[in-house]
């Protein structure tokens, strides 16, 4: 780890749900009425393309390589599979940048993130993140189901699903947190090839940061294996790929160390 600079301490108690988003957003419930699906037809697919590919890329674009000098490494890997529905599961670790660089690792093609209903309530920006791909998470089992008809859709379009299953941002850490093995029944269920990609933390000469973003993949679901045991292989493997490569991070701008059980 870098020397220049000691990192700042941040004290967490439960790395499954503990969130350290400075972000205070009053999030309403995401119910049977919520729309899902909001680029039916030919003025809401064109209205799609225009806000994702000439608004919202080129936005993300400089902020990524202003910021972080973001690169990726190991986007190959996905070309295989450019025209079918894949789903990739990633560490979440940046406020804004989360939300950016699946468009890059994914690129050109459009994507679709499964996100907390917060960040459809953002103000300004909110509004846009249905149409740029955003899925809130269902607040009622009215609303899964929804929720699942439009995950559904994406795969029959044969569009990428991105999937942060640490599920709370922990900004800047550089190991990856346990996840649960919920989030990979979609997969198993549509028996779809899983990748990952990893964000690790370097220092640039002038003291900032550098993101480099490794992919992996892919892994797929056992069909000789029960169901619930095959999502828990896939997340096993999605698990074990990212630790090994946040291990390659050598730099910490933030030190998470767990507080001592009172």
């Amino acid at each position: 780890m870098a020397k220049d600079t000691l990192p700042e301490t941040i004290y967490f108690t439960d790395p499954l749900h503990d969130e350290f988003s400075t972000m205070e957003i009053h999030a309403e419930p995401i119910d049977e009425n919520y729309k899902y699906i909001r680029d039916k037809g030919f003025f809401g697919r064109l209205r799609r393309n225009l806000l994702f590919y000439l608004i919202a890329k080129p936005i993300a674009k400089f902020y990524l390589w202003k910021t972080f000098r973001h690169e990726i490494v190991g986007k190959w890997k996905l070309k295989r599979y450019r025209k079918q529905s894949i789903f990739i599961y990633g560490n979440h670790t940046q406020i804004i940048g989360d939300a950016l660089m699946p468009a890059f690792i994914l690129s050109p093609r459009k994507i679709n993130v499964i996100v907390h209903p917060n960040n459809v309530f953002i103000p300004h920006i909110g509004k846009y993140v249905p149409l740029l791909g955003g899925l809130p998470l269902p607040s009622n089992p009215a609303a899964k189901k929804n929720f699942t008809a439009a995950i559904e859709t994406r795969v029959k379009q044969h569009q990428p699903i991105v999937i942060y299953p640490e599920a709370h941002i922990w900004p800047y850490y550089t190991g990856v947190r346990p996840f649960k093995s919920d989030s990979f029944v979609y997969p198993v269920y549509y028996g779809a090839p899983t990748f990952c990609f990893t964000n690790t933390y370097h220092q640039r000469k002038n003291g900032k940061v550098r993101i480099r973003t490794f992919v992996d993949g892919p892994f797929f679901p056992d069909p000789e294996i029960s169901p619930r045991d095959a999502k828990e292989f896939l997340r096993n493997e999605v698990f074990n790929a990212m630790s090994e490569r946040a291990a390659l991070s050598d730099y910490q701008k933030i030190k998470y160390v767990q507080k001592e059980k009172e």
